[in-house]
């Protein structure tokens, strides 16, 4: 998911809970490792949505460990820092999916200890055994959703209902509606509007998404996955192209924002937490999963954060509200519909150089 937040550095301190609770105790994780650094700081490397202060504080009262968190904007970006060597300083990541698998291929990750993890059975039966990571092996989920629409209700009489609705309406949206700057996301989302799959190899289908593309990139505001937050909150846009995540965030600032998911399909994504090989501190790294697994704190975050959780656990301890926010948590029958964006090969280059001829001028 590219350019999903922007950069920012968050450093947190104090809170409550029990030590015991979490399943750690202050001397597993204090101290000084002369060959790893100090044990009494936690380097995360995240998306900006999820530089969750509460969260942070909590884990320091818990563990006497400072959460600090840098922001990544995109997978890419995030993997470019890692191969060019930036990411020794991370004992923490917040990779999506597709990532997690590009990760692993690659030679990345720790494998996760799961006798080291307190709560792994509380996850939905969908996440303990993720197609991008077989029985978790190297990945924790932490948050999941679906990519869409937010639109104004009250400016747009007829709600869109599918990919297509951007052509029919170009004329009423012009300059009015933004896409993701995120080419498996855009291209993938024709793809799928054309009767193919989001992840098609087929550099034929890959070029009509294009020239579909090619033909409505007049009309818009932009390409962005961040900007039209505030764009659309100030009446400057009608509808936005999102993740369900932060669609649910903005509508609660105006009712009148509304999610929908495309009836033809969509991508589904999840989030997770890795420890890099390079973990300078792989201890604080397991505590802080143990902390995100405890039902109580992930159906906290989850509202707190406005995001879907794949604990189960925390799930029922959500109110009903919440358990019935279709954007949050969509039915089977749209579930059904959606797709996981997967690490495609040599094929991706294809979708890069459309991509550069559609986003570049």
């Amino acid at each position: 998911m590219t350019h999903r937040r922007q950069f920012l550095k968050g450093v947190a301190a104090l809170s409550s809970l029990s030590l015991a609770s979490c399943g750690w105790r202050l001397g597993d994780v204090r101290g000084y490792s002369a060959t790893k650094g100090p044990r009494d700081q936690l380097y995360i490397y995240t998306w900006e949505q999820y530089t969750d202060k509460e969260l942070f504080k909590t884990f320091n009262a818990q563990t006497g460990i400072k959460a600090l968190a840098d922001v990544f904007d995109s997978n890419e970006t995030m993997l470019s820092k890692f191969q060019a060597g930036g990411g020794g300083a991370y004992s923490v990541i917040y990779p999506s999916d597709y990532m997690v698998r590009k990760m692993v291929n690659l030679g990345l990750l720790t494998e996760l200890n799961h006798e080291r993890l307190i709560g792994l059975n509380n996850l939905f039966p969908r996440f303990q055994n993720p197609i991008y990571d077989p029985n978790n092996r190297h990945s924790l989920p932490f948050s999941w959703g679906t990519t869409g629409f937010i639109y104004n209700c009250e400016k747009l009489e007829t709600p869109p209902e599918d990919w297509n609705y951007l052509w029919q309406n170009q004329e009423q949206l012009s300059k009015r509606m933004t896409l993701m700057n995120d080419v498996r996301e855009v291209m993938g989302a024709v793809l799928r509007m054309l009767g193919y799959s989001y992840n098609s190899k087929d550099e034929n289908q890959i070029k009509q998404a294009y020239e579909k593309l090619k033909v409505l990139k007049p009309e818009l505001a932009a390409f962005t996955t961040d900007a039209w937050r505030n764009q659309i909150l100030a009446g400057d846009l009608l509808l936005a192209m999102c993740y369900s995540s932060d669609a649910v965030k903005i509508s609660k600032e105006n009712p009148k924002l509304k999610y929908v998911i495309p009836k033809s399909g969509s991508s589904l994504w999840t989030d997770a937490i890795v420890i890099p090989k390079t973990a300078p501190n792989i201890e604080g790294a397991y505590a802080l999963m143990n902390l995100i697994l405890r039902p109580e704190v992930a159906a906290e975050t989850s509202q707190r954060l406005s995001l879907s959780t794949p604990n189960r656990a925390a799930f029922e301890q959500l109110p009903k509200k919440v358990q019935n926010n279709s954007s949050l948590f969509p039915p089977e029958s749209i579930l059904s519909k959606c797709e996981r964006i997967a690490p495609l090969g040599q094929i991706e280059e294809v979708y890069e150089r459309y991509w550069t001829e559609l986003t570049s001028g």
